[in-house]
């Protein structure tokens, strides 16, 4: 599904739920020293992996746009892929006894489900201001402050595991993806979305050319993300069977550059990676204005913003699933197919 709107309209789509609530139930605080990081430092976790982003920053950055008086103006992103999120679960007919929602935020995707569905609800962030904003449901649910790569939760433990727009932002993915892998019950399903690889390629495009030509040079702006076709890879090496992949482009429409940049900022959404620049000239950003409204405005003046977002759906094995035939054991041959001639007629009138 493709969607082309403007920010304001993708904002009504959910106003009626936007408005954020204390937490029901308590909440729990945990952050292991082993993922607290350092700024400026660099950082090689226990599996191995670089970090590629910096984690500190990132609970900073979304600490702050939660801190914002008017914050429920920038949710309009991950209030409609947290709905698609949902519209996902709702297509799988069973009930979920226990579910986990990591990097949840203000609970974008429990907001679109019932109880029916889902009877108790875990929800995890990087940002105490974030969850302290989660908004009202009819789960039960408990919030815990903890880093979505260092998840605090035992094996075999939950029916159902969703996360939305917050996987971009994890160092090890695949080491991500192998815990919520783990913490699945057999038969358990994971689902979830994030930004893809050709997100934003308008904004990264306007400022490396304006860069270039201002600057002699580039320097990266707009975080790196994961190629779709990397994903059904990761997955499958994460133990997961089953799996479904599929791209949605969301495109929301801007005044300008300024506007897209500040939005970005307002979500919690902007970089960073350890190598980003943290200064942008302003003859920089004027001439990347310009280009990106010569290279992708529209008529009446507003410029786009494309979110390519993937969804996934993976399920941890379990006896009773569906299995593919053996090698061999077919007893027709694809070349006999051509000999099969459609049935005819032959009554006679």
């Amino acid at each position: 599904m493709n969607g082309a709107v403007s920010r304001r309209a993708l904002q009504r789509l959910h106003a009626a739920g936007s408005a954020p609530a204390a937490c029901p139930g308590s909440w729990t605080r945990i952050m292991p020293s082993c993922c607290r990081l350092q700024a400026g430092s660099r950082f090689i976790s226990g599996r191995g992996a670089m970090n590629v982003f910096n984690r500190e920053m990132k609970k900073k950055q979304k600490n702050w746009a939660a801190s914002l008086q008017d914050g429920h103006q920038f949710d309009y992103l991950r209030d409609e892929v947290g709905s698609r999120v949902a519209d996902r679960v709702y297509d799988i007919a069973r009930t979920f006894p226990l579910a986990l929602d990591i990097g949840g935020g203000k609970s974008h995707i429990a907001e679109h489900l019932s109880k029916d569905v889902v009877e108790r609800l875990f929800l995890t962030d990087i940002s105490e201001k974030t969850l302290k904003q989660t908004r009202q449901s009819e789960i039960p649910t408990h919030c815990v402050l903890a880093d979505e790569e260092f998840l605090p939760f035992k094996e075999n433990t939950f029916d159902l595991v969703v996360s939305s727009l917050s996987l971009h932002w994890i160092n090890d993915l695949p080491g991500a993806l192998k815990q919520i892998q783990q913490m699945l019950k057999p038969d358990g399903v994971f689902i979830g979305a994030m930004v893809g690889g050709e997100t934003l390629y308008e904004l990264r495009c306007s400022l490396q050319l304006a860069e270039t030509e201002r600057e002699g040079g580039f320097s990266p702006h707009i975080s790196p993300y994961t190629a779709v076709t990397d994903l059904g890879n990761l997955l499958g090496q994460a133990g997961f069977n089953m799996l479904t992949v599929d791209i949605d482009e969301v495109q929301v429409h801007y005044p300008g550059i300024i506007e897209v940049m500040m939005d970005l900022q307002g979500m919690g959404e902007s970089n960073c990676a350890w190598n980003r620049r943290s200064l942008l000239h302003r003859d920089t950003i004027l001439a990347a204005a310009a280009i990106y409204k010569e290279m992708y405005g529209n008529e009446d003046g507003s410029v786009p913003a494309t979110f390519e977002i993937l969804y996934m759906i993976g399920w941890k094995p379990h006896e009773s699933q569906a299995k593919p035939a053996k090698r061999g054991s077919a007893t027709a041959s694809f070349g006999d197919l051509s000999k099969i001639r459609p049935q005819t007629d032959t009554k006679k009138s």
